[in-house]
């Protein structure tokens, strides 16, 4: 660790009082959905049907050619063929798009007779082929967090949820408590593990009086309560946090493994009853909405169709950003027109602040606040000068840009942008070194 460590954490204005209280609200299923061709940053896929075929939810429409994912279908009804259109991840990119019969017909992604009965090896090619990918935001691979079992003790299932706004993964582990401890209890068995913890952040007593109570079914998944701080829903800060122990690139390192407790939730219902990860629950949430509102939606349903229908914009003259996400890591996006993802947990409205930054007072806050123990301030320094020699000397891509460098810049600088824009001038440097 840095002797620059520091704090390395901050106390955040949560405003989970907007929509933690409120039942999830089921979103009618609209005409067309359009599901993308994209997962985390692939969009290598082989594409499976053609324009005019009927599919079912749980029809396979693709699979991905570098690493297995399949994607499904979250409505019944006919091909309409593929379109390129907006995607959160800020770019145009290829969607399959499904015309609404409104029927709801549904096939099993997988059928499995005696899932109780299930070997280590049959839960990790179930994951594999249900296309289960972390469903806290990265859309990185399930299956591929368990190809070495044999290291692996215990089995953290993060539900800490620590960005301001976010609370869908409260609202669905309350919906669905049973379910998210047989995916855990399954996830152990697909690891081998002995032991698996539950952590949701403290102050929570709904949730976590539910979680002590089914607990008492399972004698080895403990509920725990972490810090109510920013960024302990980070994989490696909650690692630490509960096991007191630090790695260097995965938690496998130290014998564990972190999955988004929606994801432990998929697991049960896909191995239970051959469900595909079709629909899910996501917090609209932000000053620039109406009525906040936790929602139900297809996977593939258009933002501004669920904003129309929770409502809409709190003014529609008024400026503002919508964000892939929460206020912290959130990708700004240009338009409402991207869907929902297998991986979205949040869209988050934002009316536009008019807010000049001063210049740099070179304080040290953001070193100090670091989570990775990097010092951004002199990150942001050497992208200015262009200099990508000492951007690879201050381990730029240690950043996960969480976005706290720029929360308690006292400058109200951008810094966060700044370290995503050095690491863009490394790599290009790198390209050009390589040509």
């Amino acid at each position: 660790m840095s002797i620059l460590s520091g704090i390395a954490k901050a106390k955040l204005d949560g405003q989970k009082g907007l929509t933690k209280d409120k039942p999830i609200l089921t979103i009618e299923d609209p005409d067309v959905v359009y599901i993308p061709l994209v997962v985390g940053m692939a969009t290598d896929f082989d594409v499976l049907v053609k324009e005019g075929d009927h599919v079912c939810i749980g029809t396979k429409l693709a699979v991905r050619k570098s690493v297995y994912v399949p994607i499904y279908a979250s409505v019944s009804g006919t091909v309409k063929g593929i379109e390129k259109r907006m995607h959160a991840s800020k770019r145009q990119q290829q969607h399959i798009a499904i015309i609404n019969d409104h029927k709801n017909e549904r096939v099993k992604a997988i059928d499995i007779d005696n899932p109780d009965e299930m070997k280590q090896e049959e839960i990790v090619d179930a994951i594999k082929e249900l296309g289960i990918v972390g469903l806290g935001g990265s859309g990185f691979p399930t299956f591929l967090k368990y190809g070495h079992p044999e290291s692996i003790d215990t089995i953290i299932i993060n539900g800490v949820e620590c960005e301001p706004f976010l609370t869908s993964d409260h609202l669905a582990m309350k919906r669905d408590i049973k379910a998210l401890f047989d995916g855990t209890k399954f996830l152990m068995r697909a690891a081998e593990a002995s032991k698996a913890i539950i952590a949701i952040k403290e102050h929570k007593p709904d949730l976590f009086e539910l979680l002590v109570e089914e607990a008492k079914n399972y004698s080895d998944i403990t509920p725990v309560e972490v810090e109510d701080c920013y960024p302990m829903g980070w994989e490696r800060k909650l690692v630490e946090t509960i096991t007191k122990k630090t790695y260097d690139k995965l938690p496998a390192e130290v014998g564990v493994i972190v999955n988004n407790s929606a994801t432990a939730i998929a697991v049960s219902k896909g191995i239970r009853n051959g469900e595909c990860i079709s629909r899910r629950v996501v917090t609209m949430s932000g000053n620039g909405l109406k009525n906040p509102q936790n929602v139900d939606v297809a996977v593939g349903t258009p933002v501004n169709y669920i904003v129309e229908k929770i409502g809409g914009y709190i003014d529609d003259e008024v400026e503002g950003f919508i964000l892939g996400g929460g206020p912290m890591m959130g990708k700004s996006v240009m338009n409402d027109t991207f869907v929902i993802c297998t991986y979205s947990n949040a869209i988050t409205v934002l009316k536009k602040e008019n807010i000049k930054p001063l210049p740099c007072l070179k304080c040290g806050e953001c070193t100090l606040h670091c989570p990775a123990h990097l010092q951004p301030v002199r990150i942001m320094q050497a992208e200015k000068a262009g200099d990508a020699d000492l951007i690879e000397k201050l381990n730029v891509f240690d950043c996960v840009e969480c976005g706290m460098c720029t929360y308690i810049c006292p400058s109200k600088i951008e810094v966060t942008d700044m370290v995503a824009k050095a690491k863009r001038r490394y790599q290009l440097a790198q390209r050009r070194k390589k040509a």
